[in-house]
């Protein structure tokens, strides 16, 4: 009876320990593993916003993706062929021009905190116009995505396949702030290179390679 007790008991304790420990260590991951990344940026850039609600295309910004290995970070003149001319929410720029009309005045420049950021990386003054006196200053940008030296992985094989931005970054268009959603192991390229041999991409038959050498060389 004893013995039983005794069991049962240890029983109890394993399975409570398993209940309480699990979801803990499914937050620890292996070393190399960067998944759920989630950097703060120099600049608060709100993916959300410029690929969800505005649909700006992932490749006006990366172009290098469909051309390169590399999606590349876009330069800040990417940037500015829009922020030229928009330097604030449309909120905050409506609010001050209906400000100005109300006060009968002209409505006074806006700004938002973090384009500030920008102009001042390219030494911008008030009219857009590169200021002498003012040394320009590269955005440090932290990278997100990063696979070990070596690995060779190629974007423009990808995009131009068809695979979408999303089936490896994740719902992009929805986050304020980018993080690494896959866990980007050899296990899962190996596993979607396999699926879409059988299923294909955009509806067209492809031939993914699973040879080590391919990404390993």
């Amino acid at each position: 009876m004893t013995s039983r007790l005794l069991t049962t008991v240890l029983l109890i304790g394993l399975v409570f320990s398993m209940v309480t420990l699990v979801p803990r260590l499914q937050k620890h991951h292996l070393p190399g593993n960067q998944q759920d990344y989630e950097p703060a940026q120099p600049i608060a850039f709100s993916h959300r916003l410029h690929a969800g609600e505005m649909q700006i295309s992932c490749i006006y910004c990366h172009s290098g993706a469909e051309k390169s290995r590399h999606a590349g970070v876009p330069a800040a003149s990417t940037c500015m062929n829009c922020h030229r001319f928009a330097t604030a929410a449309f909120g905050a720029l409506l609010a001050e021009s209906e400000a100005a009309a109300k006060a009968k005045r002209t409505p006074r420049r806006v700004v938002s905190p973090e384009l500030e950021k920008l102009y001042d990386a390219l030494a911008l003054d008030e009219k857009m116009q590169r200021d002498p006196k003012r040394t320009t200053q590269p955005i440090a940008w932290t990278k997100v995505h990063n696979l070990p030296a070596f690995v060779y992985f190629d974007h423009r094989a990808h995009v131009n396949a068809g695979v979408e931005c999303q089936h490896c970054h994740g719902r992009v268009q929805t986050m304020e702030r980018m993080r690494q959603v896959e866990d980007l192991s050899m296990g899962w390229c190996v596993h979607c290179h396999r699926e879409v041999n059988q299923t294909g991409v955009a509806k067209k038959p492809v031939k993914a390679s699973t040879d080590c050498a391919t990404c390993h060389y």
